[in-house]
């Protein structure tokens, strides 16, 4: 995954240098949108996989279309996200059902290579954890419960970092422009001090950029 990653970077890039080189229009973005995360438990775990689902959070942020060409940009962003996984009853790690919150600051920076409004784009990202909290099913009710995580020390660490890669497509209205984008991350740093766990990512997003 990481050299199709590199390889999609690379290809964006000099795709770019062959086609018109006509300023873009630079564009700020706004967007509110589910987030579907979980995380993965490294080759070491395998025996977590049966018991993975998908964790939907939330994604509010910024992102600023700098035009290079009229093929070609930089798009760094800012999001405030939450996120997560869980991991079903029975599993090695928890036993009981149990879900891992995260509230973070991510940072991407972009490239992208533009065709008409057809657009694919590749990059690295930063991410920095602000809070974290477990939700445990209890063993003698129904009941569940909602315990703070220690970032730092022996809980969670709190910088992430990895690779996003994707493409949308741009709907022109009368004074902006509607984007969905599409886009896969994928987590390269161990987010925990106890075990494997890497952030995944999948992400549908509207963005109106003016």
């Amino acid at each position: 995954m990481k050299k199709i990653l590199k390889i999609s970077i690379v290809a964006a890039i000099l795709m770019s240098f062959g086609l018109d080189t006509n300023a873009q229009t630079s564009r700020l973005g706004i967007s509110i949108n589910s987030l579907t995360t979980n995380f993965n438990y490294g080759s070491s775990n395998e025996a977590m996989q049966p018991y993975k689902k998908n964790f939907r959070g939330l994604q509010v942020g910024l992102s600023y279309q700098a035009a290079v060409s009229s093929s070609f940009s930089i798009v760094p962003e800012l999001y405030f996200a939450v996120k997560g996984g869980t991991l079903t009853n029975q599993n090695p790690l928890t036993t009981n059902k149990s879900t891992l919150r995260l509230q973070t600051l991510d940072l991407p920076v972009l490239a992208r290579v533009h065709f008409g409004q057809f657009y694919l784009n590749a990059g690295p990202y930063v991410g920095y954890t602000l809070a974290a909290r477990l939700k445990m099913e209890k063993t003698t009710n129904s009941g569940e419960t909602k315990t703070p995580v220690m970032i730092g020390a022996n809980g969670l660490k709190r910088w992430d970092y990895g690779f996003q890669a994707g493409a949308g497509y741009d709907f022109n209205l009368r004074r902006s422009t509607l984007a969905l984008d599409v886009r896969y991350g994928y987590g390269i740093a161990n987010l925990s001090s106890d075990i494997a766990r890497y952030n995944r990512m999948l992400n549908i997003s509207l963005t109106v950029r003016r």
